[in-house]
C-alpha cells in the first residue's frame, strides 16, 4: 500500500509510465469526492509535528480522492484539549515533510498540490506568530518525501522517488546537495541512529519491487552506503529506535501485497538485522511511536486483506513480544501520531473503511478520511476523543 497518492500520481511521470499502470492496478481512477466536516485541517498526507511548547501542529494534507489539497494549519493543545487555528501555510502541501528545529520552529519541505506539481520550496512556521514564511527551495531533483533533523541540527531530506538528498541549514536558510541513495526506497522508513547517522530502510524501487536492502547515511561524509539487509522485503513498514540503540522493524508488505505479521531488528553496531518477535496482528501503513517507558506502540493500518484496522499492541524490547492494549474508536491507515510531554500519544488523521471496495485482488482501497483525533493513554490501556 503506497502512502504518497496525489504526490505519487503528480511526481512520478518524469520516472516512467509505470504509475497509470499501478494506479489502475490498485483501483485508484474514479474514486468519489468525500464531504467531512474538518477537526484534521486535511486528514490525508497531511503533518503532526510536537512543538516546544508541547502543543502539536497539525499542517496540510487533503481531505479523500478529488478535493483540493490544503495550506490551512492548526495546533492542538493537550492542555486545554482542544483544535485552534494559526496561519496557513504560502503554499497548499501533501505528502510533505514537517521538521522541529533547534530553535522552536518548524520546516517544512516538499510535497506536491494539484496545481504546481511537486514542490521543492520550503518555508518555517513560528509557533511565536503563529506565521508561516518562505525560506530556500531544495535540488531541483528533490520534491522530498522523508525527513530528519540531524545532531548538528541540520535537516536532511530525502526524495525517496529518486534518491536524491539535500541538506537544510537553519542557520543560512538553505539547501546544498548531498549523497544520493542508491535505492529509491519509496514508502520506505528513516531513522535517526544513536551515533547520528541514519538509517533508510526497505520500501520500493524505481519498478515497484519491494525492497529488502537498506542504507546508511553518514553526515560526516555526506555519502549513503549500504548495511545488512532485512530478512524480507518490506514497503509501508515501520522503523523505530529502541533505547539500547537498535531499531525495531514492524510489519508493512511484501511484493505481492501480503501483509507481514513480524519483527525484526537492526543493530548499528554490526549492520545485521535479525528476527524479532511475531505481531498479535498483520498490519502494514501503520504508525509506531516509542513511548516513554521505552516500549513501541504500533497503531492502526491495513491488516491481512488489506482493510482499515483500529486496533493497537506494544512491543517490549525487555521481552522482545507483543501484547495487545486498547483499540481506537474508528479504524485509520497512515494516521499521523506523535508522543506528548505527558506520556500520551496522539494520533490522528488516516483513512478508513467507511467507503471501501475491493480492487479485485482481495486487497481494500479506501479514500474516506478520518477527519478526528485520539488520545492513548499508556497507564490505562485505552484511547479516547481529542479535541
Amino acid at each position: 500500500m503506497r502512502r504518497r497518492t496525489l504526490a505519487f500520481r503528480l511526481r512520478w511521470p518524469r520516472a516512467c509510465l509505470a504509475t497509470a499502470v499501478a494506479l489502475s492496478s490498485l483501483g485508484l481512477a474514479g474514486c468519489a469526492s468525500v464531504q467531512w466536516a474538518p477537526v484534521v485541517p486535511g486528514p490525508v498526507d497531511g503533518t503532526a509535528t510536537l512543538l516546544a511548547d508541547g502543543r502539536v501542529l497539525l499542517a496540510g494534507g487533503y481531505s479523500g480522492a478529488n478535493t483540493p489539497v490544503t495550506a490551512s494549519a492548526e495546533p492542538y493543545d493537550p492542555k486545554t484539549n482542544k483544535f485552534t487555528a494559526t496561519g496557513p501555510m504560502t503554499t497548499p502541501r501533501e505528502g510533505h515533510t514537517a521538521t522541529l528545529l533547534d530553535d522552536g520552529r518548524v520546516l517544512i519541505v516538499g510535497g506536491a498540490n494539484e496545481i504546481d506539481g511537486a514542490l521543492t520550496s520550503a518555508e518555517l512556521y513560528d509557533p511565536q506568530t503563529g506565521n508561516f514564511s518562505p525560506t530556500g527551495s531544495m535540488s531541483a531533483d528533490n520534491s522530498g518525501g522523508t525527513a530528519t533533523i540531524l545532531k548538528d541540527g541540520r535537516v536532511l531530506v530525502i526524495d525517496d522517488l529518486n534518491g536524491a538528498a539535500d541538506l537544510y541549514d537553519p542557520r543560512s536558510g538553505t539547501f546544498s546537495p548531498t549523497g544520493r541513495m542508491a535505492d529509491d526506497h519509496m514508502d520506505g522508513s528513516l531513522t535517526l541512529l544513536a551515533d547520528g547517522r541514519v538509517l533508510v530502510v526497505g520500501g520500493d524501487d524505481a519498478q515497484l519491487h519491494g525492497l529488502a536492502s537498506a542504507e546508511i547515511y553518514d553526515p560526516s561524509t555526506g555519502q549513503f552506503s549500504f548495511t545488512g539487509s532485512m530478512t524480507t522485503v518490506r514497503d509501508g513498514l515501520t522503523a523505530t529506535l529502541l533505547p539500547d540503540g537498535r531499531v525495531l522493524i514492524e510489519g508493512g508488505q511484501s511484493d505481492y501485497a501480503h501483509t507481514i505479521g513480524y519483527s525484526e531488528l537492526y543493530d548499528p553496531k554490526t549492520g545485521v538485522f535479525t528476527p524479532s518477535g511475531t505481531m498479535i496482528e498483520f498490519r502494514s501503513a501503520h504508525v509506531a511511536v516509542s513511548l516513554a517507558d521505552g516500549r513501541v506502540l504500533l497503531v492502526g493500518g491495513t491488516d491481512a486483506i488489506g482493510r482499515a484496522i483500529s486496533s493497537a499492541e506494544l512491543y517490549d524490547p525487555k521481552t522482545g513480544t507483543f501484547t495487545s492494549t486498547g483499540s481506537m474508536a474508528v479504524d485509520r491507515y497512515w494516521p499521523v501520531a506523535v508522543l506528548l510531554p505527558d506520556g500520551r500519544v496522539f494520533v490522528a488523521g488516516g483513512q478508513g473503511n467507511a467507503a471501501s471496495q475491493s480492487n479485485g485482488s482481495g486487497q481494500f482501497i479506501d479514500n474516506t478520511p478520518e477527519a478526528s483525533a485520539e488520545l492513548y493513554d499508556p497507564s490505562t490501556g485505552s484511547f479516547h476523543t481529542a479535541g
